[in-house]
């Protein structure tokens, strides 16, 4: 064989070879569309108009939407919050057109997420994935209704974790997941799953007018709250006053101290008055410990910070350049906007 026909035919392979990774890969977002799809709810809802409010918008109340999805058989519905927060009247639309009227369990501004149920036999569900096993760069797609488009996908990357954003509202949301999988309005509520068709977050914001920079709710922080929207109603929590995110631990700080994980919260804001501010926690501390028991990540912090915390002194332990460092520290009742 001569030089230019072996050419060729290393070309053909290669050729085929990529036709067969994009073929793999699009039959990847085909089956995750197809076993994910029908869980996924349009939702409309109906707002009243407050005469008091500053924004015109809400002096008049309307219509709005948004996406959420069924994870449970008896009709649990997981979405946003400013879904449907303040709605006189809600319904939910299935992917095979039944419509039925909706009724809200519980809602939380705090991480933007809402339960609402719906009576329906029949009832398609999603599983969640374990959102602490994300990797970046790993497929993330994205099922929703945008502008009334009904079970529009998206298919991108995980861009980025533990990400924390302000809202327009100005409420701040810790560790969130970054992607590019497109989101638009309407988009708000529905899931972002992996390649098994596993919910790993609850789509949730977009900066614009950039492209590509879209945020949803770790499924490990929905199915806690999840838990206790479905059994209280509501959610009671304590707070600290620090801002943080996710980091992976130096191995030598691991082994040093010999903590339990191998990361932790790296403490990007320390609110001034806050409770942790008069301990004495300053930006930049590793905090690995809350009385006590490890703390991996945002969500193990949001975890400790219970109802229950409120005026109980407890114990911060932080890592201060090359000292592990305990404060006594008293968490007040958190209000909406605080951090952590």
């Amino acid at each position: 064989m001569d030089v230019s026909a072996a050419v060729a035919e290393r070309r053909s392979e290669s050729a085929q070879h990529d036709e067969q990774i994009l073929d793999a890969y699009s039959q990847a977002v085909t089956n995750v569309v197809e076993k994910v799809g029908p869980a996924v709810i349009n939702i409309h809802v109906q707002t009243a108009g407050n005469p008091n409010h500053p924004d015109p918008r809400q002096r008049r109340g309307g219509r709005g939407s948004g996406s959420g999805f069924v994870f449970t058989p008896d009709g649990f519905i997981l979405t946003n919050s400013h879904v449907v927060h303040n709605a006189e009247k809600i319904e939910a639309t299935l992917s095979d057109g039944r419509t039925y009227p909706a009724r809200l369990i519980g809602d939380d501004p705090e991480t933007d997420l809402a339960i609402i149920r719906i009576d329906a036999p029949e009832l398609t569900t999603i599983e969640f994935g374990d959102s602490s096993r994300i990797r970046v760069g790993q497929i993330a797609i994205a099922i929703g209704n945008p502008y009334g488009f009904a079970a529009s996908v998206t298919a991108g990357v995980v861009s980025a974790m533990a990400r924390s954003f302000r809202t327009g509202t100005g409420r701040l949301i810790d560790n969130v997941i970054q992607t590019d999988a497109a989101l638009n309005p309407g988009n708000s509520g529905g899931p972002l799953v992996n390649s098994h068709g596993k919910v790993i977050g609850v789509n949730t914001a977009v900066i614009l007018p950039a492209q590509g920079i879209c945020f949803a709710i770790p499924s490990n922080t929905a199915q806690h709250v999840a838990v206790q929207l479905i059994t209280k109603g509501h959610i009671r929590r304590s707070r600290i006053g620090v801002a943080g995110q996710d980091v992976p631990l130096h191995r030598r700080i691991v082994r040093f101290f010999d903590l339990p994980a191998e990361t932790g919260v790296l403490v990007t804001q320390v609110e001034s008055g806050s409770p942790a501010a008069r301990a004495g926690v300053l930006d930049g501390d590793l905090l690995v410990a809350f009385d006590g028991s490890p703390i991996a990540g945002i969500d193990d912090l949001q975890r400790a910070l219970t109802g229950e915390r409120v005026g109980i002194e407890s114990v911060v332990t932080v890592v201060r350049r090359t000292e592990k460092v305990d404060f006594k520290v008293t968490p007040e009742e958190s209000r909406p906007r605080d951090v952590n």
